[in-house]
């Protein structure tokens, strides 16, 4: 949903929500572009809609790209540009929780940038970032993919890196995080910001070991540990 505040990140499990996830001409959250936009629609725990649209960029689309995503310039050509693909997307989300890999740092900030560009106003649904879930649920893996939690639950990666494909794995590892979530063990060792939502961590400061959010500086909660 269009607000005139930019949504803020959570780190929990919820049963409704929306798992997006775009390809892109490159990296860079400031001057690269979207190529495709893919979404999954889940209540109650079920997949029930799904979104999906390449997108014009009006730029060739860089070949190192195009070996990851498998999307070329003659794909697109036809597509929508981008201003028409985030407004059906935003149609398509309404006001449910956000949810994908690693959005917190790449996707968030290009549906933000792009919204704030076209009409003055930004995507102000709160999101998820099962990157932040899975390295507090599994600290035992030592590599945090989107492709490594999928094997690691046993979940098909075919298709990766596609947008689509990439939103349905991702839902299937994001109702198994909700599950570790859930369970007493990973609980003890999970304490979460009442501020602002995210996770805390423990940090030694001048007079010892603390909690403090995740979220700083944009919240500077801290507790004694």
């Amino acid at each position: 949903m269009l607000g005139d505040k930019r949504g803020r990140k959570q780190d929990k499990y919820v049963k409704d929500y929306v798992v997006f996830d775009l390809e892109t001409t490159g990296i860079s959250t400031v001057n690269d572009a979207v190529i495709e936009i893919s979404a999954v629609k889940v209540q109650g725990g079920k997949v029930t809609e799904t979104f999906s649209t390449l997108v014009n960029p009006k730029r060739p689309i860089p070949p190192r790209a195009s070996q990851v995503n498998h999307i070329y310039d003659d794909m697109v050509k036809e597509a929508p540009v981008f201003e028409k693909a985030l407004a059906d997307f935003d149609s398509f989300i309404g006001d449910l929780f956000l949810v994908g890999h690693n959005i917190h740092t790449f996707d968030m900030k290009f549906i933000w940038r792009d919204a704030e560009n076209y009409w003055g106003r930004t995507i102000a649904n709160n999101y998820i970032d099962t990157l932040s879930l899975a390295r507090q649920c599994l600290p035992q893996m030592s590599h945090y993919k989107l492709v490594d939690l999928a094997s690691y639950y046993h979940i098909s990666t075919d298709g990766a890196h596609r947008a689509l494909a990439d939103c349905g794995m991702n839902q299937k590892v994001f109702e198994k995080l909700g599950e570790e979530m859930s369970s007493l063990e990973v609980m003890e060792n999970m304490k979460v910001c009442p501020k602002c939502g995210q996770f805390l961590k423990k940090r030694s400061g001048r007079f010892g070991e603390f909690w403090g959010c995740s979220g700083y500086p944009a919240c500077r909660y801290t507790e004694n540990a």
